[in-house]
């Protein structure tokens, strides 16, 4: 009788969606004016957010800092400017039916801690982190120190330090 092998943290963390490790995201609507935007993203306390239209498709991503800087220092209303037209497209984001591994690799190598994940319509179903998916990783594994409790925070901060995907990795493999 042949035994079957259980896969793999790896193997394991290869066939997972994405969609296991999302949370809801908190998004824009398109139509709204940048007033309102910057009071959503206030009292959600983030400095970036999604953008979608009313059915929930993704049109991409604004920041408080971007739309400050454009709208006041252009001399618009941002009370009747609309969000809409300071809407940056190039932003990352992943399918849910991509695996674990493919998120991460998108993040890293757009150097940022967070993106949307959207269906194949791009309707937006949540949002994940390297943080969720380093999560899902220890579950997978034996934990064998306690170097997750600062290999996180560390990671986060040379994204925007602009350490590329290769200079991590490169830091990382040296600390197993």
């Amino acid at each position: 009788m042949e035994q079957k092998r259980k896969p793999s943290g790896a193997a394991n963390r290869e066939a997972r969606p994405v969609k296991d490790i999302i949370k809801p995201a908190k998004t824009v609507l398109s139509k709204v004016s940048v007033q309102s935007a910057l009071n959503e993203m206030q009292a959600e306390g983030v400095d970036s957010s999604p953008v979608t239209d009313q059915r929930g498709e993704l049109l991409g991503a604004v920041s408080k800092n971007e739309m400050n800087r454009k709208v006041g220092g252009m001399g618009h209303d941002p009370k009747t400017e609309p969000v809409e037209a300071h809407v940056e497209k190039d932003n990352p984001y992943c399918f849910e039916d991509q695996t674990i591994a493919e998120a991460e690799r998108i993040m890293l190598d757009a150097n940022v801690p967070e993106a949307p994940v959207v269906t194949r319509e791009k309707l937006v179903v949540g949002t994940t982190t390297l943080e969720a998916i380093a999560q899902a990783k220890e579950g997978e594994k034996p934990r064998n120190s306690d170097k997750s409790r600062w290999l996180i925070p560390l990671v986060c901060l040379m994204l925007p330090l602009g350490f590329g995907a290769a200079k991590i990795f490169r830091f990382l493999s040296r600390l197993d």
